[in-house]
């Protein structure tokens, strides 16, 4: 995504960071005027400021926890902005070896609605209350492609993102649209189709982040570029869950919005209001598929 915005040549091309030289910055600061991008913006009372700024007007060196540095979202700017993004790859890394070295994990961590099927009793899927499944399955790869594809996404998208929204908002976009995902996946797939990997979650990443460069004013052709390229693949391979893939894109896209658009006075509550919706939603639908199936 970088590079294609990056390739631009014309004479409308955003300037670097004044921290970050080779990210562009679309916003530049109230007080300095100097180009920022995402990770170095801090929420003030009027547009954002740079970290050198906004510790300044504390009359210290160091900002006191109301004044902190800010994402755009308003989370707190930290010095690894990378660091949920490795640890879920990791997570997921960690899944993928153990499923190779003990193959029967996987029957017991990827999503099925009920098995065995009608007109026999379930005895094991989310039908028969095993519901950690619609968490699990999102950690879950079995080939090294799937997990390959999934974690170059989860780095290139989801690392931007975090440094954007902050690590608690993050984590919150990236566990509610994969919950959305997998809930859509229960609602209308066949009960008795396995379904495993991240991608609903990525997908999740993939709609906040285009709404994150819309805030921004940033240029949405990659992104899009991206979506759609994603999207046909989605509708166009066999074996691919399209129901993932759409739950977790809008569930990303509604929390992303509320992140990005909340108003400062209101910010958490709107924010993570806004998840506990997504998730109310998630139950309902669970619960909606389970009576169906019991």
């Amino acid at each position: 995504m970088e590079h294609a915005a990056g390739s631009s040549q014309d004479a409308q091309s955003l300037p670097g960071c004044y921290r970050h030289p080779d990210r562009e910055a679309g916003i530049r600061c109230t007080r300095c005027e100097r180009p920022i991008c995402p990770e170095c913006m801090v929420n003030a009372s009027v547009g954002f400021q740079c970290p050198e700024c906004a510790r300044g007007d504390s009359g210290t060196g160091h900002a006191p926890a109301a004044s902190r540095p800010r994402t755009v979202a308003g989370g707190t700017v930290t010095a690894d902005p990378r660091l949920l993004t490795k640890i879920l790859i990791g997570i997921n890394i960690a899944v993928f070896i153990a499923v190779h070295v003990r193959p029967s994990l996987v029957s017991d961590l990827t999503l099925i609605g009920e098995w065995p099927p009608a007109p026999y009793k379930a005895t094991q899927g989310v039908a028969a209350g095993e519901w950690y499944r619609m968490v699990t399955s999102m950690f879950t790869h079995q080939e090294i492609w799937h997990i390959g594809f999934n974690m170059l996404s989860l780095w290139w998208i989801g690392g931007p993102l975090e440094a954007a929204l902050g690590r608690a908002r993050y984590l919150a976009v990236y566990v509610t649209s994969g919950l959305a995902g997998s809930a859509l996946v229960y609602l209308l797939a066949s009960p008795t189709t396995q379904t495993l990997g991240a991608s609903g979650a990525i997908f999740g990443l993939f709609g906040a982040t285009a709404v994150l460069m819309r805030r921004l004013n940033y240029d949405l052709r990659p992104i899009i570029a991206l979506l759609v390229i994603n999207l046909i693949f989605t509708f166009s391979w066999s074996g691919i869950s399209w129901q993932a893939h759409i739950g977790g894109l809008v569930a990303g896209v509604i929390t992303g919005y509320a992140m990005v658009h909340a108003p400062r006075e209101r910010r958490a509550l709107v924010q993570y209001g806004t998840c506990a919706f997504v998730l109310v939603a998630v139950v309902v639908m669970t619960l909606l598929r389970t009576a169906q199936l019991t």
